[in-house]
């Protein structure tokens, strides 16, 4: 996909809200020369990204003296391999997915954690409600069954009989369970909820990170070659991603909108795009952002990550975290 041109707009909000005041100022970047650097996001464009978007749209990258593109994901569009080859300067990946890849020789590190919380959530009806991990015993849940190891984690976490549980396959939709086909459904918090939510179905949700299951999600890596000889330019596109996401926090309806606005031709719906900015909120800031800034994390974060990505099977290093980056733009 070509560069998105956008029509440039004034400044407004270089620095956001909680957190962005302990930026280091941007450099002034007008009548010079930009510098390419390229985004390469995990999935398809939608307010997932809205943070990007509001850096792009409102000129934030540009004061940093950055031209940027912002490649979409999907199915057929990994995120680790344009990063690895020099396409992309940065990539939104995931500890799952950027783990086995660096144990794997993929020469990059992670620098910053967009999600705080795991997204992946159990959802069920209020008749019928797995509000803690002991209510799946006896549940049908519906799911995808690559996702099985991530049930056994939560059930292990939380001294659940997995045995207990009937897995039933599925796709990944809201009807088996507004058609009481499944008791439940292993979903992200940011899309069958909503998708029930906007069919006027009340629905409750319980999120796996809240009960051991800790996965760093929506993570940010560069290459070391370009965390060696690129480091400007990754500290100044990162810091516009973070003065981007603080805008988003403040008003999530106009980042939805903005996402809607910039992609007619995806046929976005602006209620799903809303709902989906809004519940994203609470996966991405929590009290350690507020105290240290968006994207951060701690050495007890990292230990709960490996302890995690141990239990599904995937054996990673505390090294492949590297908060440098982020210490260098809060300092």
């Amino acid at each position: 996909m070509s560069r998105l041109l956008l029509p440039r707009r004034k400044v407004l909000q270089l620095m956001g809200a909680a957190g962005a005041g302990a930026l280091a100022a941007p450099r002034a970047a007008f009548g010079q020369a930009l510098t390419p650097a390229t985004l390469q996001l995990s999935w398809l464009h939608s307010a997932q990204f809205g943070g990007s978007y509001i850096a792009l749209d409102r000129g934030i990258w540009e004061a940093e003296g950055l031209d940027v593109t912002l490649l979409p994901g999907g199915p057929n569009a990994p995120v680790e391999p344009p990063v690895v080859a020099g396409t992309a300067l940065m990539g939104i990946s995931a500890a799952d997915y950027a783990g086995p890849a660096i144990m794997e020789g993929a020469p990059f590190k992670i620098i910053a954690v967009a999600m705080q919380k795991n997204p992946f959530t159990i959802c069920s009806l209020p008749a019928n409600p797995v509000n803690t991990p002991a209510d799946l015993v006896g549940k049908r849940i519906g799911m995808a069954t690559t996702n099985t190891p991530i049930l056994q984690a939560i059930c292990t976490f939380n001294d659940v009989d997995f045995n207990a549980i009937t897995i039933v396959p599925t796709q990944y939709d809201a009807a088996p369970l507004a058609n009481g086909e499944v008791d439940c459904l292993l979903c992200w918090l940011t899309d069958l909820p909503i998708a029930l939510t906007l069919r006027g179905i009340p629905n409750v949700t319980m999120l796996l990170a809240d009960y051991g299951y800790s996965v760093h999600s929506q993570t940010y890596i560069v290459t070391d070659d370009s965390l060696a000889n690129r480091r400007d330019e990754v500290i100044r596109l990162l810091r516009g991603e973070i003065a981007g996401w603080n805008a988003y926090r403040e008003d999530t309806d106009a980042a939805a909108e903005l996402t809607v606005a910039m992609f007619p031709d995806l046929g976005l719906d602006l209620e799903v795009q809303k709902l989906t900015a809004s519940e994203q909120i609470k996966l991405m800031f929590s009290p350690l952002t507020d105290e240290f800034g968006f994207g951060w994390w701690t050495d007890e974060t990292v230990a709960e990550n490996v302890a995690t990505l141990a239990a599904i099977g995937i054996t990673v290093t505390p090294d492949i975290w590297d908060r440098s980056i982020l210490e260098e733009i809060y300092a």
